[in-house]
């Protein structure tokens, strides 16, 4: 079995479904399937990418552990959990993006992961399980949200290249995160502290809380212009005429970094 294409009557692909198929080289998922279960393509070692559909809600343990030819994968965004050992050990995956709506990342979700470089977590996620990104070797940062209340043992364990640590947040907020034990590379890494300051424009601080103000550049950019417009290297944000008192506009900042790492992160402007 080289390819498969799954009908639109199809709303659930069930555990080990497709599991050990190790020739798959390719499958189209229909938006008409919502979940997917555990195991379902478990060592289908030939698989190079695969497209999740919008309307897929949660991908199940084991879901693509071992697509060690995976190179890339689309989330989509009413994905809301993500499974343990989900993707783990898709050594040719470089890069991935979790979207807004995931609330948990389970344990080893993304274990062995050797490929990976760098990874953002979104905004939307609470707590990541232990061993999620451990042997990550090749991870070399992280952008980490206010959001994350846990982050479990051996998380970032022999990510032996981890270097930077980016924390959409205050070092106050950092410090009221639990974080389990053998998480060294992670503590060790220089820590950022990216937030927007009283006057909306970026601020950022480092591990002792001295202002960091060269090696990076901003650009703010408003998610729609027609209710208000951002100067883009001033982030002051002026609302369109007859925009009304209470419509609001999501104020984007895209924060370059001079070792190539890029974080963005936003705000709600709201008109007085």
């Amino acid at each position: 079995l080289t390819s498969i294409t799954i009908p639109n009557s199809v709303t659930s692909i069930g555990n080990y479904a497709f599991s050990s198929c190790s020739s798959l080289t390719s499958i189209t998922i229909p938006s008409s399937v919502t979940s997917i279960g555990s195991w379902v393509f478990d060592y289908c070692s030939s698989l190079t990418s695969i497209n999740i559909p919008e309307g897929v809600i949660s991908i199940g343990d084991y879901a693509f552990n071992n697509c060690s030819s995976l190179t890339s994968i689309t989330i989509p965004s009413s994905v809301t959990s993500i499974g343990e050992r989900a993707f783990s050990s898709c050594r040719s995956l470089t890069s991935i993006n979790i979207p807004e709506g995931v609330t948990s990342i389970g344990e080893r979700a993304f274990f062995h992961c050797t490929g990976l470089t760098n990874i953002t977590i979104p905004n939307s996620v609470t707590s990541i399980g232990s061993y999620a990104f451990d042997y990550c070797e090749s991870l070399t940062s992280i952008t980490i949200p206010s959001s994350v209340t846990s982050i479990g043992s051996w998380v970032f364990d022999h990510c032996s290249s981890l270097t930077s640590v980016y924390y959409l947040g205050t070092s106050a907020e950092w410090s009221s995160i639990t974080i389990g034990s053998n998480n060294t590379q992670l503590t060790n890494a220089a820590r950022y502290y990216i937030i927007f300051d009283s006057n909306n424009k970026i601020s950022i601080t480092g591990k002792n809380n001295n202002p960091v103000t060269s090696g990076f550049s901003v650009v703010y950019s408003s998610s729609d212009t027609s209710v208000a417009n951002v100067d883009a290297s001033t982030g002051v944000v002026t609302f369109v005429d007859g925009v009304q008192a209470g419509d609001a506009v999501t104020i984007k900042a895209t924060i370059t970094f001079t070792n190539g790492d890029v974080v963005t992160t936003s705000y709600v402007a709201t008109k007085a």
